[in-house]
C-alpha cells in the first residue's frame, strides 16, 4: 500500500473538540482499511488569507498532518469525507513519494561547471538536438555552381 499524507486545516475550536475532529478523520481512514503511521499537529496559527468554509470566514486554524498507508482506491472516498466534514476548513490528501537516491561528492561540486559530468552530458545533448539550417546539396563539387 502506498504512503499518503492528509493535510488538514481545522477551524478554531476548543481542545476536546479538536481531538474529536482529528479522531473522526482518523477513524474515517481506519474504517476504509488504512493504517495510520504518524500524527503531526501544530498550535493555533493565523491562516495566510481569510478562508470561507460552510458560510463562515476563518482567519485562524489548526494545521494537522496525518501520515497513513491505504489502498489507492480508498483515497478518493477518504478525501470526499474530509471535504464534507463541517469542522475542516481545507483538507487534501497527497501521495508521499520516496526520495530518489543520489550520490554527491565534494570533489565533483568543487569543480568548475564546465568540467562537471552532468554539465558535459547536457551540452552533448544540446549538440545532438542542433539542426543544420543550411546544407549545400552539391556533392563532389569544389565550388558553388549557381554563384555568378
Amino acid at each position: 500500500m502506498p504512503l499518503y499524507e492528509a493535510a488538514l486545516i481545522i477551524r478554531m475550536m476548543s481542545k476536546p473538540d479538536l481531538v474529536s475532529t482529528i479522531k473522526r478523520a482518523a477513524d474515517n481512514i481506519l474504517n476504509r482499511g488504512g493504517i495510520l503511521q504518524k500524527f503531526q499537529s501544530s498550535k493555533t496559527q493565523q491562516l495566510p488569507y481569510t478562508m470561507i468554509a460552510n458560510d463562515a470566514k476563518h482567519k485562524t486554524g489548526h494545521y494537522v498532518f496525518i501520515t497513513f498507508n491505504a489502498p489507492p482506491a480508498v483515497v478518493e472516498d477518504v478525501n470526499d469525507e474530509l471535504q464534507r466534514d463541517l469542522d475542516i476548513i481545507r483538507g487534501s490528501i497527497l501521495r508521499v513519494e520516496k526520495p530518489s537516491p543520489f550520490s554527491c561528492t565534494l570533489e565533483e561540486e568543487l569543480q568548475p561547471p564546465a568540467y562537471r559530468k552532468e554539465v558535459q552530458e547536457m551540452l552533448a545533448e544540446i549538440e545532438k538536438k542542433k539542426k543544420v539550417f543550411f546544407k549545400r546539396n552539391t556533392p563532389n563539387l569544389d565550388y558553388y555552381p549557381f554563384q555568378k
